[in-house]
């Protein structure tokens, strides 16, 4: 009971299982029999940045960082709570870091993408997201993104594309096609906005049946507001707009397009970064909406360096905000 390496081990799995309470019990008892142990610490910064006490889980962090101050996930997580307190300079500099000392891992890349997305930054955005979908090739969500950055690029022919792989490859995401009808509407092509809408409210009306997973009220009225150009009446799947509330679902907002989080599955995310290119032009309501993104967590191996915790996320919000893996 007093093995710390297995207390420790014990909590990342609790939490990459999303049992906060029991992962919280485990890494408080390590830190009790060792109080620097880098990697308890780490992850439980990860679980305060996921349920957004940033500065709480940055004090935390301090701590890591001098023990160890070559962690990639360490300044990935960093870089991320500056990006939840909306200090996006500082948040690039941090994942930059990471990028320096881990030039292969695609989450750090997906979360530079997440930033300059936010800062209107499309070029650079490009430039990360399609890094990452080389290493990650199956995630439709980056695919999306993509195609955000493309959208504002003014190329909406790989913008389709984009948008067709990521239709092809995530099929429980009903941003995805919201995102993708918002696009097709706003090239004219009425037919495909409506199919890429009617499949958006088939996924809505699972996710609404098999979880509890709530609807950012601004994904609701950008939702809306296209099923009235379409002409196809009020969805009925859309209810009422839901008030976003302090949860592990959270999405923060850069305009008017709406975000959804889920967990980014896989053994590192606790949230999953999502963005709309809702409304790009004719569709009032600004350029890109972007979620928590994914965030790492140390790894249960022995042999494993820190491992912070999408976004991602998603923050995926995925909302996906990294967490030690």
């Amino acid at each position: 009971p007093e093995n710390t390496e297995l207390l420790t081990t014990l909590g990342l799995l609790y939490l990459q299982l999303g049992i906060y309470q029991k992962a919280f019990e485990h890494l408080g008892n390590a830190l009790t029999y060792d109080p620097t142990n880098y990697k308890a610490i780490l992850a439980a910064g990860s679980m305060m940045q996921t349920h957004g006490d940033f500065d709480v889980a940055l004090t935390k962090y301090r701590v890591v960082a001098c023990a160890v101050p070559e962690s990639p996930p360490l300044w990935n997580n960093i870089g991320m709570c500056f990006f939840g307190k909306k200090k996006y300079v500082a948040a690039i500099s941090c994942l930059k870091r990471a990028n320096y000392l881990a030039p292969f891992d695609w989450k750090i890349l997906y979360n530079l993408g997440l930033v300059h997305l936010t800062m209107q930054q499309y070029a650079s955005a490009f430039h990360f997201l399609s890094a990452a979908i080389n290493l990650q090739p199956k995630m439709g969500e980056l695919y999306m993104l993509l195609a955000v950055a493309l959208t504002n690029l003014e190329d909406p022919e790989n913008a389709k594309r984009a948008y067709a792989e990521a239709v092809r490859l995530d099929k429980c995401n009903p941003l995805v096609n919201l995102n993708y009808a918002v696009l097709l509407y706003n090239q004219g092509e009425r037919k495909g906005a409506l199919a890429q809408y009617q499949e958006m409210e088939r996924k809505v009306s699972l996710l609404k049946d098999s979880s509890s997973l709530e609807f950012d009220s601004e994904m609701v009225e950008m939702a809306q507001k296209l099923g009235a150009a379409l002409q196809v009446g009020e969805a009925l799947v859309w209810t009422k707009p839901v008030k976003d509330t302090k949860s592990k679902h959270r999405t923060t907002s850069t305009s008017k397009a709406a975000g959804f989080q889920q967990p980014l599955g896989s053994n590192q995310a606790l949230g999953q970064a999502m963005s709309s290119a809702a409304a790009h032009r004719k569709l009032p309501s600004g350029t890109s909406q972007l979620t928590k993104p994914p965030s790492l967590l140390p790894e249960p191996e022995p042999t494993a360096e820190a491992h912070p915790a999408e976004a991602s996320a998603q923050i995926r919000e995925n909302r996906s905000r990294m967490t030690p893996e």
